[in-house]
């Protein structure tokens, strides 16, 4: 038996060997006492193995062990005894339906990686696997994505590659090891082969603010150390606003004052959350599902980098979970992967992409129970839950199933049955535990930037699958003052089902539901809360996007086949070129950019660019002009699109300032057209 202290409280641990009473031969029982950060009041849960039953019991005359301290100003302070009450009554109900679907069950087994093996891994998640491996791919890929790096993002990169090289040492292998040193060497250095022709971030000072063969301004999106620290210094800061220009673990790094952020640490009620808030952006607000594919791609690496730099500046330790394959249903409803969810939906409803019976569980409750009391707190009858989701089963693809039989608290318990069923969590594997640990960085904005980098990291379905749940969440809280479910409630009832998965079963994940509890809970309310702040792509990610397509097309440039082929076509390009820009340099003059709209009735115009002028007014421009003859489209269904230069393509955000836009990036074509959904 031993105690240990935390910031969550006082952990009495009491270990029963085989044989020990009749709730634990073959096995173990623990309890865990909590101090309550509201008063001096102890709970006591304890927890069967045999059973998997939770029990509780509080008692105010209990006494902390002499010695313990406690952390006040932890995360989880915001919560109170009822409603950690309902946190484990929800564990409660969850190991009850398990107990009830035991056969169903399959145990996840998760992969105790080799040393080294999890940061090789981290190495190909963040496309740079071919520092190592000759043969996964062109090393212009990788050699273009480091000269883009901050000092942070470079050091996390260099620390797994040291340990990488060491492993392979050890091991003896037959690869090419690089030096870390030769990795981020100068280009001036003639040692420095691997990045020959690229300017790395280190040495970029005042020559970014000249302008780089294509035109742009380096010192536009440009992420040397020193320009950093200049607009850090520079730029005004609020505690609630959100600095997306400069990389999260740059502001961390130069974070000089440890009481900045102070008011973003402690807790209280709903309304004790900080108003955090997005500073207006002249060029626009990227979201999710604004850029191309391409860009995108870029964007998963550079999100793993940072969020890597992150932890490692704040001392958090960032570990990527890894799965081993195993079966899983090919069909039905619950307990199906979301990729073969969505395979089989999309058959059904071409484009959809969140499983049909998810949606359709949300759209019941929003139609009759949204004002029902306790929704998502009170559980349906577990044998009746269990029927239904046969009868669901069988009948739902071909449309017989009666939804008026479903009664209000069975539809919200099927809806969280579906999360935990999954065969794996909604948050992934990968990612899991890296969610949980946000609760563990030092200030709530830290918190939101890291969840914001989580977001970026999952996989299209499952992000997509969690914004529609983090909107019908908030849909339940604003209709409160009904159902009794404030956001602090929804939260301490959903994280059970978000963050305990079934999959792990082991001693230790068991023992971190207790003691993860009340993090989670408020982890769970930071995505609730913020959630339209967790689905943008931060300006510094953009801005490297850019950085890497720029720094692309000059090496493409530089090809010497390319040249040869340039030179062969060189004559009648020219030739073409003259003939039609000729009309075009006197139609488009300096300060004026043609905008093509091929969707609507004015499918070019000339626009003049002015300060003010936004995206917006540009596409209302186009919209104004009336023709019988082309399909009408409404503001909503089209957007400006810029593509080309140093992006892919990007979606305009209506606000976006076009002057300075088109600064950032003046070899843009611009286009009107519906977005893809």
């Amino acid at each position: 038996m031993s105690w240990r202290s935390s910031s969550r409280g006082v952990v009495l641990t009491a270990y029963h060997p085989s044989g020990g009473g009749d709730d634990a031969p073959g096995g173990y029982y623990y309890i865990l006492c909590l101090k309550m950060l509201t008063n001096d009041c102890f709970w006591v849960y304890v927890y069967s193995r045999r059973s998997g039953q939770y029990t509780m019991n509080h008692d105010h005359s209990k006494k902390i062990p002499d010695g313990a301290s406690f952390d006040r100003s932890g995360s989880q302070d915001s919560l109170d005894e009822l409603s950690l009450d309902y946190y484990w009554k929800e564990l409660e109900n969850i190991n009850e339906t398990r107990g009830n679907n035991h056969e169903e069950g399959v145990a996840l087994v998760v992969k105790e990686p080799d040393e080294g093996e999890l940061e090789q891994e981290w190495l190909k998640e963040a496309g740079l696997s071919n520092l190592f491996e000759e043969s996964s791919g062109d090393s212009q890929e990788s050699i273009v994505l480091l000269s883009t790096l901050t000092r942070t993002q470079k050091a996390a990169v260099e620390k797994r590659v040291e340990t990488v090289t060491q492993t392979l040492r050890k091991k003896n292998k037959q690869h090419q090891i690089p030096d870390v040193r030769d990795i981020f060497r100068p280009q001036n250095d003639s040692k420095g082969k691997v990045c020959d022709g690229i300017e790395p971030s280190t040495v970029r000072t005042s020559e970014n603010k000249h302008e780089t063969q294509d035109g742009t301004k380096g010192s536009k999106f440009s992420l040397g150390t020193d320009e950093q620290k200049s607009q850090l210094e520079d730029m005004p800061s609020s505690d609630t606003d959100i600095n997306l220009e400069i990389p999260f673990a740059e502001q961390a790094a130069n974070l000089k004052d440890s009481s900045v952020g102070n008011m973003c640490k402690g807790g209280g009620g709903d309304t004790l959350l900080p108003n955090f808030r997005l500073p207006k952006d002249k060029t626009g607000t990227t979201k999710i599902g604004d850029l191309a594919p391409q860009d995108m791609k870029q964007v998963y690496s550079l999100a793993l980098i940072e969020l890597t730099a992150l932890y490692d500046t704040l001392g958090t330790e960032f570990k990527q979970q890894k799965a081993v394959k195993i079966k899983t249903k090919d069909s039905g409803l619950f307990g199906v992967p979301l990729s073969i969810l969505l395979d089989q939906d999309q058959k059904k409803v071409p484009g959809t992409k969140v499983p049909l019976i998810f949606q359709k569980l949300i759209a019941q409750i929003e139609e009759t129970a949204l004002e029902t009391e306790g929704l998502l707190r009170i559980s349906g009858a577990a044998t009746r839950v269990k029927s239904l989701c046969q009868e669901l089963e069988a009948k739902f693809y071909e449309g017989t199933f009666n939804w008026e039989n479903i009664k209000q608290h069975d539809a919200a318990s099927l809806l969280k049955l579906f999360i935990r069923e999954l065969p794996q969590p909604l948050l992934t594997v990968e990612y899991l535990k890296a969610f949980q640990d946000v609760q563990s960085l030092p200030t709530r904005k830290q918190q939101l930037q890291a969840l914001n980098l989580l977001v970026l990291l999952l996989p299209e379905a499952n992000r997509d699958t969690l914004k529609v749940l983090l909107e019908f969440l908030q849909r339940v809280i604003d209709h409160r003052d009904k159902n009794k479910m404030t956001l602090k409630n929804v939260a301490v009832v959903m994280a059970p089902n978000l963050f305990t998965f079934h999959g792990f079963g082991s001693k230790s994940i068991e023992q971190s539901e207790f003691l993860m509890a009340a993090g989670t809970a408020n982890v769970m309310r930071f995505m609730i809360q913020y959630q339209t702040l967790l689905w943008t792509i931060p300006k510094f990610i953009v801005n490297q996007v850019r950085k890497q397509n720029t720094e692309r097309q000059k090496k493409e440039k530089k090809d010497k086949a390319m040249k040869k082929l340039l030179k062969k076509m060189a004559y009648d390009r020219e030739k073409h070129e003259k003939q039609e820009k000729t009309p075009n340099d006197t139609d488009v003059p300096q300060g004026v950019i043609r905008v093509q709209a091929p969707h609507l009735s004015k499918v070019s115009m000339a626009i003049q660019l002015t300060e003010e002028l936004k995206a917006g007014d540009i596409v209302a421009r186009f919209l104004s002009q009336k023709s019988g003859n082309v399909q009408t489209l409404n503001k909503e269904e089209v957007f400006l699109y810029e593509i080309g230069g140093n992006i892919g393509e990007r979606c305009l955000d209506g606000d976006a300032y076009m002057k300075d836009l088109y600064e950032l990036n003046p070899n843009a074509e611009w286009v009107i057209k519906p977005k893809q959904t």
